[in-house]
């Protein structure tokens, strides 16, 4: 992510905010309202640069925190779908060292943008894509924040076609939203039922334990820069991005559940809720007398597989 940040710094340390403002107010009020998008939100290079400047970070860091939760692979390629200005192909790199990487997108000035911001740091094509246009394969297929500007329809279809050109891993990230946990189902059936594993975070191929009474989404911590403060008018330091994923591979899964949610600590208890194997979904209590046990539950986070070590807890 530092070399994420400091790239944009460089880009953007000429850029008066005050030209970035009303794309910045814009872009966030489209990107809230949930609607299929009649024409590309970002239309003009001032959307692209305030674009870049506010929603790159928080992108890197919902692409990156899904990565983590994948089992090993050893990508050799990458397809970023929709990628715009490229933050989910930096987060890639970051994860997996250097890619044969191509960012596709319909708007030829974030492409042009997000080349600008990787020159010298990290190397892909940038090339224009519409939908429905047909998908090279790569190993691993990213598409984040795309599915909520499409049609359902158009949806399906896109889901269909990273599926079928996905080579070992597919990762779709969305807002973790209601809307958005819900469009990530609907992708995760697809995929299961084209013979995708899922391989994140969910720990069974089975119906969603949390459907009908909440949904799976998870946060990842974003340190907010000054300008980026600025232009959100905002005044912590830092900003938490939830958000709802599927990543499907071709290994078989693992055996261990996942937190969805914050644990909850009192004294000498720990509180993890877990999406179990089995698809239920509820509250683990460790107490402190179970010793290494307990001292893990300390330790876990949000997205962590519990237990760590199955056969050590």
């Amino acid at each position: 992510m530092s070399d994420l940040r400091e790239a944009l710094d460089a880009l953007l340390e000429d850029v008066p905010p005050a030209r970035l403002a009303d794309s910045v107010q814009r872009l966030i009020a489209d990107y809230r309202s949930g609607r299929p998008a009649d024409e590309p939100l970002i239309r003009t290079m001032v959307d692209a640069t305030a674009y870049a400047a506010y929603r790159m970070p928080a992108t890197h860091a919902a692409v990156a925190k899904a990565l983590a939760m994948l089992p090993p692979i050893e990508p050799r390629s990458l397809l970023d779908v929709g990628g715009g200005t490229g933050a989910a192909t930096w987060a890639a790199v970051d994860a997996y060292g250097p890619l044969d990487a191509t960012v596709l997108d319909q708007v030829p000035e974030a492409l042009r943008l997000g080349e600008r911001i990787a020159k010298g740091r990290l190397a892909a094509r940038w090339q224009e894509w519409r939908l429905g246009e047909p998908l090279t394969e790569a190993d691993l297929i990213t598409v984040s924040y795309v599915l909520t500007e499409l049609t359902e329809d158009d949806q399906r279809s896109l889901v269909a076609e990273a599926g079928a050109a996905a080579r070992q891993a597919l990762v779709i990230v969305e807002p973790g939203t209601p809307e958005g946990y819900r469009r990530i189902l609907t992708a995760r059936d697809a995929l299961i039922a084209a013979g995708w594993t899922v391989a994140a975070p969910c720990p069974h191929q089975g119906a969603c334990g949390m459907q009908g009474r909440d949904w799976c989404h998870f946060s990842a911590r974003v340190n907010r820069s000054a300008l980026h403060r600025r232009l959100k008018e905002a005044r912590l330091g830092h900003e938490d991005e939830k958000f709802s994923f599927v990543a499907v591979t071709r290994n078989q899964p693992g055996a261990e559940g996942r937190v969805v949610r914050h644990p909850a600590f009192r004294k000498g208890l720990v509180t993890l809720q877990v999406c179990q194997p089995d698809t239920t979904v509820g509250p683990v209590l460790v107490p402190k007398r179970e010793g290494a046990r307990y001292k893990a539950a300390r330790d876990a986070e949000w997205g962590d597989q519990w237990p760590p070590h199955p056969d050590e807890s």
